[in-house]
């Protein structure tokens, strides 16, 4: 038997949680290489990590409170608001909502738009003037992401609706202000954020049924796993591996946040700030989670 594994089994499972903690921190302190760059002038990214095995063993945690620009991870809990006001019969989710792209800033109320170039979603634009319904901005708004969708439905659902929730989830850190481009916010610094334990906690009560409902965590966990993207946390896992989960990208910003449905299933969070290119934060979280599937499917 291989000493390496012939170790592993010897270790306690507070040992072992302690060895993998070690070796992400060693992916995170590698830095990606970057093309034309001298190793000593490649970009040290900030990466947060936060693993919560869903057996109730002890995961790993790494700067797991700091706060990160949400970017579209805040979409989470916007779907899970959705979920909340439908099983309390406030709306229903084939309810069809007009799709108009007027929306307002919290900093003054005055009207802005958002543009399809700049979106990752094509066609809720082409719905301007007609009506979808709110399960299908809901999918929008998750699987390819499309900012105009989650405006939509963050208008619809109230921010502080979508706040509370968080709240009540134990969600702490995760910080809906508003919705997405919203410039004269972003100028003022007021900016959704996250932490990687806050996400991690939302996606863990979803997983265990106790965010809204056994049935309704169940259509949430069905389009998380119908995510177009996933060059993050999928990369690292064997192909085929069910993976229900929500990225976020904005410049020099990049998370995943994923329930991995593995021989046991786990909640996987990382948080990576101050790379430009997406394919170097990318490379990184493919190795975290390539690390961590390895530590939790062993013998």
């Amino acid at each position: 038997m291989p000493w390496l594994l012939l170790l592993l089994i010897s270790l306690s499972p507070a040992q072992q949680n302690a060895d993998l903690q070690k070796r992400v921190q060693a992916i995170i302190a590698a830095r990606p290489a970057t093309s034309g760059q001298a190793p000593d002038t490649r970009p040290t990214p900030e990466v947060a990590v936060v693993l919560m095995p869903l057996d109730g063993r002890d995961g790993i945690t790494i700067q797991p409170d700091q706060a990160f620009h949400a970017a579209s991870t805040m979409k989470v809990p916007v779907m899970i608001e959705l979920f909340r006001q439908a099983e309390a019969g406030q709306l229903r989710l084939d309810e069809l909502l007009p799709i108009k792209n007027e929306f307002h800033s919290i900093v003054d109320g005055s009207v802005y738009q958002l543009s399809v170039g700049d979106d990752s979603d094509a066609e809720v634009y082409a719905a301007v003037g007609k009506a979808m319904t709110l399960r299908d901005l809901c999918e929008a708004m998750i699987t390819v992401s499309s900012n105009f969708a989650a405006n939509l439905l963050i208008e619809r659902l109230g921010v502080e609706n979508i706040r509370k929730t968080v709240t009540r989830l134990g969600g702490d850190g995760v910080n809906v202000l508003r919705g997405v481009e919203d410039q004269k916010a972003f100028d003022k610094g007021l900016n959704n954020t996250t932490t990687a334990r806050g996400l991690a906690v939302l996606l863990q009560r979803i997983a265990n049924g106790q965010a809204v409902g056994p049935k309704a965590d169940a259509e949430m966990i069905a389009i998380l796993k119908r995510q177009k993207f996933n060059d993050g946390i999928p990369a690292g896992l064997p192909a085929g591996t069910p993976v229900a989960h929500k990225t976020g990208t904005i410049t020099k910003i990049h998370h995943d946040a994923a329930i991995v449905y593995g021989p046991r299933p786990y909640v996987l969070v990382i948080l990576v700030r101050g790379l430009q290119e997406q394919k170097d934060s990318a490379a990184i979280m493919a190795a975290i989670s390539r690390e961590v599937w390895n530590a939790l499917t062993r013998p």
